[in-house]
């Protein structure tokens, strides 16, 4: 063979050998990224082509399917969806998926690796592909409970109500909000929907999850943080024993006097008495006192400063380090920096509802497979113990005191041992907005168990300022959740 062919036919052979690599790099080391290119059409066909599985509360289905005249054979819907969408998320042919819709996503589509035998089988068989069900561990009558108690407030707000004992999410719900139906397909209605939605256009911020990615000012309600401290800390170990709180009390390296609301009995209160009135004398030296290192101590146990998963992501709430002891002080009576998610607020309540020991929260109860079969089953799990079994029945005494005899007394069951605690946060520059009205509580049965512990908030732009209180607002919410919870028992 003369040179010039040779050099050819070498040429030739390079680009066969290339075009050989190229093909065998995309068969099998590209294939699953090319498979799941959320731009590749077939797919997206494909992830449509059979039916949803369900997300379950109660044992019924809270979900479902429709079919359509596209590409897209079936598509989402929800029953309830504006009460329920916190929990479920949404999944859309254009905008795609969140939430639980998007967390199992696998076990929903079918596509779950766990589900691989099933499939085999169903596909030998010829039997339709079908997705698996979330079982979730809410309640139904506390979330409506819930939803329609702040939807009758008016305004915006968030409801997280647990089962202490094992950190079941029993109710999550958020208002205002929005039916995820109306933007599960991809018509011209869904795209109108969603633009409606969007906060740039509705400033109410349907979208938003106020129960898990809503930091707020907790107010008064941090105060139970600030008293469990205060007992774990040895400060003070009788509920009942006066504190050393003068009147007026001057915040350190300041000349600020820290102020009550009202004129209540604050100085020198005992810590029942100060929980009763909401004594922020009592609390902010106590916070100020234990220093900012002991205080954010406790705080941590309660849960502040991590993300929650439940396995929706919720936000981290928030408390400061590296503060003096004036800025402590108000932080420890839920100002300055301190911020919280309704769902942090109720793990506080959880964790002295069940003797001290905080659970950690989550709403997935067990993955199924389409024959029901389970396939993965949550076992409740110990987050921390923020107090001691007799310093958590101290402060139990307390908070059935604010809900007896104090500020609480609209969260009130017959026949039942209520105990919580009232919060209105500052809110604006200089508090210049109306406030947040805050209550968690838990409720008590006649065997001591404690089935519910609720946190509420509602943020009421309209309301009167005056009239904005949380044993007002948010307490009568609770009860109602709380009342919900024990009915369901029985």
């Amino acid at each position: 063979m003369n040179k010039p062919l040779r050099r050819i036919a070498i040429f030739c052979g390079l680009l066969v050998l290339t075009l050989l690599i190229r093909d065998n790099w995309l068969q099998y080391v590209k294939a699953d990224d090319l498979k799941n290119d959320e731009h590749n059409r077939r797919v997206a066909i494909a992830r449509y082509a059979s039916p949803r599985g369900d997300i379950i509360v109660d044992g019924k289905a809270i979900t479902g399917h429709a079919t359509t005249d596209g590409d897209f054979k079936y598509k989402r819907t929800y029953k309830d969806g504006a009460m329920w969408a916190p929990v479920t998320g949404y999944v859309s042919q254009v905008y795609g998926a969140t939430q639980l819709e998007a967390i199992d996503d696998g076990i929903l589509t079918g596509n779950d690796d766990r589900l691989f035998f099933r499939n085999t089988l169903d596909m030998i068989t010829g039997k339709q592909k079908e997705g698996g069900n979330v079982v979730t561990t809410l309640n139904a009558a506390a979330q409506k409970a819930a939803y329609n108690g702040l939807k009758t407030q008016g305004g915006k707000g968030a409801v997280v109500a647990l089962e202490p004992s094992t950190g079941k999410i029993l109710a999550l719900a958020s208002f205002p909000s929005y039916d995820p139906s109306t933007i599960a397909g991809d018509g011209a209605s869904d795209g109108k929907a969603w633009q409606k939605l969007q906060k740039k256009n509705n400033p109410a911020d349907p979208m938003l999850n106020r129960a898990l990615r809503e930091v707020y000012p907790p107010g008064s309600t941090f105060k139970v943080v600030t008293a469990a401290a205060a007992l774990e800390h040895g400060k003070y170990t009788d509920a009942d024993a006066k504190t050393e709180t003068p009147l007026p009390w001057i915040m350190p390296g300041t000349t600020t006097p820290l102020k009550n609301e009202g004129n209540i009995p604050c100085e020198d209160a005992t810590l029942r008495v100060a929980l009763q009135y909401s004594c922020n004398t009592v609390f902010g030296k106590i916070g100020a006192d234990l220093g900012n290192e002991k205080m954010l101590e406790t705080a941590k146990k309660f849960g502040f400063t991590e993300e929650q998963f439940t396995p929706v992501r919720s936000s981290a709430s928030v408390f400061s380090d590296d503060m003096n002891d004036s800025q402590t002080a108000l932080s420890s009576i839920g100002q300055f920096n301190t911020a919280a998610t309704p769902l942090q607020m109720a793990m506080v309540a959880s964790a002295v509802a069940n003797n001290g020991t905080l659970m950690k929260p989550y709403m997935v109860d067990e993955l199924q497979a389409p024959n029901l079969d389970t396939i993965e089953k949550t076992d409740p799990e110990e987050y921390s113990k923020p107090l001691s079994a007799e310093n958590a029945q101290i402060l139990q005494s307390m908070m059935e005191t604010v809900v007896k005899d104090g500020t609480g007394k609209n969260a009130q069951i017959p026949g039942v041992t209520v105990g919580g605690k009232t919060g209105t946060a500052q809110h604006g520059v200089e508090n210049s907005e109306n406030p947040y009205a805050w209550f968690i509580s838990y409720a008590k049965l006649s065997d001591n168990s404690s089935p519910v512990a609720v946190a509420v908030v509602v943020e009421d732009e309209n309301a009167n300022r005056d009239d904005i209180s949380g044993g007002g607002l948010a307490a009568p919410i609770a009860k109602s959740v709380m009342e919900a919870v024990i009915k369901s028992k029985k």
